[in-house]
């Protein structure tokens, strides 16, 4: 089956059976983790909604048990800017001694003002990337157990904004730019699924990195209205708008779904995936378009030395 921009992920994942699969989705309480949340327990997962707030947590869990009739969607307290918050929720799985088949890296925040983690990272690194390595590294036990397992990594075509500077990663130094920091935090979590396929491929463990689109929801909630207007996601009188060839967020979710569930990609890691198929590097002048991302979002040695560098700053 071929799918592409308007597929949703209700589409994707029909005709799959995940009865007796485990699958985690971080931001699963909202936008896009919702959307893949829903596939995925619709096609029978036990899926395991991991968020900071628990009201709205514990709301859309109940939501999606309803929608779908399945029983097994459950919440569970994350806060990806916390790495205590981390290994609590990471030891509380292992020690359910449940394998975890699916991981969806999914949550994260974007252009935000110059604020830092519980401990002390920059924010939208130390949430979207390194928030996600120690939250994931802390699973590879579950992961390991599950014979085979994918985990979906979320980038965005932001990464076109930033490599990693390795040597300020956290702009300890360097002025703050909220879309280079966002764009940074993209390209790692790139690179990531380039290091965590190089290294366990051989336990059964692949990730690809997954490029939504453009979609309306939550995410844009720390830009400001004058900044919204500029860019043309908002009108005159502050109500969203919807650009031209942004999808819903059911269609957004789309491609995560594809990455954790599609025949095709069966032992395949370490790729940047882009409307439902995986995308080409772009080596021609200017941004690239849809379906490319640039070569260093998927560099191996960038991707070894941003593992070696997020090992380092997430170690107790």
């Amino acid at each position: 089956m071929t799918y592409g921009a308007s597929s949703t992920a209700a589409d994707v994942v029909a005709g799959h059976d995940l009865t007796g699969k485990e699958a985690i989705v971080t931001g699963g309480a909202s936008g896009l983790g919702a959307e893949t949340a829903r596939a995925l327990a619709a096609a029978g997962a036990r899926v395991v909604l991991a968020g900071r707030n628990p009201d709205n947590g514990e709301r859309t869990a109940e939501l999606l048990r309803k929608e779908t009739g399945n029983e097994l969607v459950v919440f569970r307290p994350l806060d990806l800017g916390s790495l205590q918050s981390v290994r609590q929720c990471t030891e509380r799985h292992v020690a359910t001694g449940r394998p975890l088949h699916i991981l969806v890296a999914n949550a994260g925040i974007m252009a935000t003002p110059l604020t830092r983690t519980a401990d002390g990272f920059e924010s939208q690194f130390g949430t979207n990337h390194l928030g996600h390595f120690a939250f994931t590294t802390g699973l590879l036990p579950a992961l390991c157990a599950a014979g085979t397992a994918r985990v979906v990594s979320l980038s965005s075509r932001a990464h076109r904004r930033s490599d990693i500077d390795f040597d300020d990663p956290n702009f300890e130094r360097r002025p703050y730019d909220p879309w280079i920091a966002y764009g940074q935090s993209k390209t790692a979590n790139a690179l990531f699924a380039v290091g965590l396929t190089a290294r366990f491929a051989g336990e059964g463990i692949t990730c690809n990195a997954v490029m939504p689109g453009g979609i309306m929801t939550g995410l844009q909630r720390h830009m400001t209205l004058d900044r919204l207007q500029e860019m043309g996601w908002a009108d005159e009188f502050g109500n969203p708008v919807q650009p031209p060839g942004w999808k819903t967020p059911a269609q957004g979710a789309a491609t995560s779904v594809w990455a954790a569930v599609a025949p095709e990609l069966e032992g395949v890691g370490g790729r940047y995936l882009d409307d439902c198929a995986i995308a080409e590097p772009w080596t021609g002048d200017g941004d690239p378009p849809s379906g490319h991302y640039l070569p260093y979002a998927l560099d191996p040695e960038h991707a070894d030395r941003l593992w070696t560098l997020s090992e380092r700053l997430v170690a107790p």
